[in-house]
């Protein structure tokens, strides 16, 4: 992606790197300082990464937990500044550990700058996961 790739392609060519659970590629869409935030985490999730290191780390094992096959809904919203996106969305596939559905319904305001992805807040609804479904989730003891 060039420096003046729109948010919206960048937000959606990270989908398709998700779909094809290339974690890393989605990972290099980031800043080097970019900051990813989950406002709804519970309690014993991280609710703020600071840095592409972190997001990294975090998102490494995503796969192995959450298979995502699709994103039937998404919608872009063009905020008044604009490298800044609305996005509204829903990514459906199963649980890895499982094999159970999974169906999550997203926000995200997303930040580009240059290119990358320098800020991320994601409005997930955590009460929609079993609470052992992630278990072992980037590696943490939630």
């Amino acid at each position: 992606m060039s420096p003046r790739t729109e948010p919206a392609d960048l937000y959606r060519h990270g989908l398709r790197l998700f779909l094809d659970k290339d974690i890393p590629a989605w990972v290099d869409l980031w800043d080097e300082n970019g900051i990813f935030e989950f406002p709804f985490a519970p309690e014993g999730w991280p609710t703020r990464l600071e840095g592409k290191a972190a997001v990294a780390d975090y998102m490494r094992g995503y796969p192995d937990h959450i298979d995502l096959q699709a994103f039937p809904e998404v919608a872009v919203h063009q905020t008044t500044e604009p490298e800044t996106i609305v996005v509204e969305m829903r990514g459906t596939g199963r649980l890895v550990a499982t094999d159970a559905p999974f169906d999550m319904r997203y926000i995200a305001v997303v930040t580009v700058r240059n290119g990358l992805i320098s800020h991320y807040r994601d409005y997930w609804n955590p009460l929609a996961l079993p609470q052992d479904a992630a278990a072992g989730f980037t590696g943490s003891s939630r």
